[in-house]
């Protein structure tokens, strides 16, 4: 486990209980494995190891005591005390409302209707697993970048290629000059003339991307602010960021890979990028939301006879 991913959380305030599961599949990735067996009991059973004493849940985990106090903290907790509030406070809302008791793992032989609930069920969670666990600070400060800058190039591979395409779509419709790549040598080519007031953001769910993580490396050297839209905020990625966005991680399936499933939450982090920037430019964004409205309006008006 990194020492930049421990500061990075440790230092926030505890999170809600409702943000407690989202931020054990954050981060459970760097964990060692005897931290993720504590991080995945109290996300599993919060009422149960609340339950528990530090004793207690080191012994239901096989760890230590040790252990069971650095999961907590990693997980933005003071201490256990904390963490138990934390999962009491957790098992209280679930008895209150309990999810649906529907997973996103689809059978070969699901009818329709269980594919459409198990994929509603799965993009609702990863939509509220994000919006839990996004860092509000980073996003603000991402915002602001964006809003002042002279270039925004988006990079992006694959599924996330396609994010990066709605980012910069989005981003142009409202006035910004901001070009999205897919191609690794056009993304390299065209980050060695960013510097100083442009943007260069990177997607890649699994924050070690290559191709994207390169043209970041190269902006980053070159003087521009640097982003990283990614589920592994301890990935090589975040090497060459000066603003992390952490998405949720994805429940992968054999009929549904992470790079699928990841782009929902990848899409709530644009839109919350989006919209940041127009707000802080209304006088100009709106003018141009309207032109451009105006602009395709014509296209589709259906044709009376």
């Amino acid at each position: 486990m990194s020492n930049d991913v421990k500061e990075s959380f440790v230092n926030d305030a505890p999170p809600a209980p409702a943000a407690l599961a989202a931020k054990v599949r954050t981060l459970a990735p760097s964990m060692t494995r005897s931290m993720q067996r504590v991080a995945e009991a109290v996300a599993g059973d919060p009422a149960g190891c609340a339950a528990l004493t530090v004793t207690g849940l080191a012994e239901l985990t096989g760890t230590s005591e040790a252990t069971v106090v650095r999961t907590a903290r990693l997980l933005g907790y003071p201490g256990y005390r904390d963490l138990r509030l934390a999962l009491a406070g957790l098992a209280a809302q679930q008895q209150s409302g309990r999810a649906p008791a529907v997973t996103a793992d689809i059978a070969v032989d699901d009818p329709i209707a269980d594919v459409v609930a198990k994929l509603a069920y799965d993009e609702q969670q990863t939509l509220a697993d994000t919006a839990a666990g996004l860092d509000t600070v980073q996003l603000g400060a991402a915002v602001n970048a964006l809003a002042g800058a002279r270039r925004v190039d988006v990079y992006g591979v694959g599924a996330s290629g396609l994010v990066a395409q709605d980012l910069a779509q989005k981003l142009l419709r409202i006035g910004h000059i901001a070009h999205a790549h897919s191609d690794p040598h056009l993304a390299i080519t065209n980050a060695v003339t960013l510097r100083s007031g442009d943007v260069a953001v990177s997607i890649t769910h699994s924050g070690g991307t290559g191709d994207v993580i390169e043209p970041l490396r190269v902006a980053f050297e070159h003087g521009a602010t640097t982003i990283a839209i990614t589920g592994r905020p301890d990935g090589p990625v975040s090497q060459y960021a000066d603003h992390i966005l952490t998405t949720s991680i994805a429940r992968e399936s054999e009929l549904r890979p992470a790079a699928m499933s990841s782009r929902t939450s990848q899409l709530l982090v644009v839109d919350c990028l989006f919209v940041g920037v127009a707000q802080r430019t209304y006088e100009t964004t709106a003018p141009a939301l309207s032109a451009s409205y105006e602009a395709l309006a014509h296209r589709h008006r259906t044709t009376r006879k």
